[in-house]
């Protein structure tokens, strides 16, 4: 297939990700407007027999400063087929085109999945007193696939970060804990979490917590919640306007791309999520909670009433989103594995992102500028 690479209009972007199952939530048009600090591009793949478009990106600028280039970003895409044996006819042209738009150096994220480990692997792992990282556990699913797409990256030219396991060096999370939905009953689903979780969804039914989901006049509840969680878990917090920007431009572009819910108890709210629906796919996006009310276990409650959602929209994953690939108890990161685990889903690594360096002294002294931040 012959290819033809152009900037596309967001509406020809936009109709060849709802043509598809799913695509990242990072890479539907409307992703531009909730990173408005970034210059923004929309990206067409053409093959030139049919004209037909076959690929689409959302490519974001960011300037260095003083100079008049670029870092090109393209978060959890584009959105091509990466097990083209003709690759590199899709990914040089590209290159050429954002050199053009003065980038000095590009960062991408491929959309593809390597390893899998499944709930009671990640449970072996962590009983194991050997076992530090997910990755010194067994795959329970392993995509061959995947390896050959990153052996053409690297004969291109495509390099890694130095962190390349922990998963946190990445923009985007290279480990995710997703839930599989698909010709899967509700009950099964259920079935395969563990008792924890189970015991504490009864618990929070019986105490009488309610799920509730809220709308865009709910967002200064939902910042309260974050806001203590931030205090609590030692992040800077993203501002209200964040996200009030990302519920008026996702919503806009689809009614139901972002949604808001809250657990309450006695009328008071006390834990809150964002959730994100780009096709078969559903996010749990941002979580918050308050430091009171834990014993009626408002977050189990939560998940689970979001997890149906997602089951009814048809969904075929949840995904829980970001993991480290740490097993050791005593890393900080750990309790994210931990809570999740407890769904029964599994453990989903990406062949993570990659950096291509158009101008290499530049890319070095962002390199250099990154890591004293």
């Amino acid at each position: 297939m012959s290819l033809t690479l152009r900037t596309i209009s967001r509406e020809q972007h936009l109709a060849y990700i709802q043509s598809l199952p799913s695509a990242s939530h990072c890479q539907v048009p409307a992703w531009a407007d909730v990173k408005s600090e970034w210059r923004s591009e929309n990206l067409g793949w053409f093959d030139d027999r049919t004209g037909q478009l076959v690929g689409v990106g959302l490519v974001l600028y960011r300037q260095l400063p003083k100079v008049k280039r670029y870092l090109a970003y393209l978060p959890e895409g584009p959105v091509i087929n990466w097990y083209a044996p003709n690759l590199d006819e899709w990914l040089q042209p590209m290159l050429a085109h954002l050199k053009k738009q003065g980038a000095f150096s590009v960062k991408m994220g491929p959309p593809v999945v390597i390893r899998r480990w499944d709930a009671p692997a990640i449970k072996s792992g962590i009983q194991n007193p050997d076992v530090k990282r997910l990755r010194d556990v067994e795959p329970t699913t392993i995509e061959p696939r995947a390896f050959e797409v990153s052996d053409k990256l690297r004969r291109m030219g495509w390099q890694q970060g130095e962190d390349g396991g922990a998963g946190f060096g990445d923009v985007q999370p290279r480990y995710v804990f997703q839930v599989p939905l698909a010709n899967r009953a509700l009950e099964d689903v259920l079935k395969n979490f563990n008792q924890l979780w189970r015991r504490n969804i009864k618990k929070a039914e019986k105490a009488g917590v309610e799920v509730v989901q809220g709308g865009y006049q709910d967002l200064a509840e939902w910042q309260r919640l974050y806001e203590i969680t931030a205090i609590r878990d030692k992040f800077r917090p993203r501002p209200l306007g964040y996200f009030q920007q990302m519920w008026q431009t996702l919503n806009t572009e689809d009614p139901n791309r972002m949604r808001l819910y809250f657990a309450r108890h006695n009328g008071v709210n006390l834990s809150a999520a964002t959730m994100l629906v780009v096709g078969g796919h559903v996010w749990y996006s941002y979580g918050a909670s308050d430091n009171i009310g834990r014993e009626v276990r408002p977050s189990n409650a939560m998940q689970w009433r979001m997890l149906r959602d997602a089951y009814a929209l048809g969904a075929s994953v949840y995904d829980l989103r970001g993991i480290s690939d740490s097993l050791d108890e005593t890393d900080h990161l750990f309790g994210l594995i931990q809570f999740k685990v407890g769904t029964g889903g599994e453990a989903v690594e990406y062949v993570g992102e990659w950096d291509f360096p158009l101008n290499k002294l530049l890319h070095k002294a962002l390199d250099i500028y990154m890591s004293r931040r």
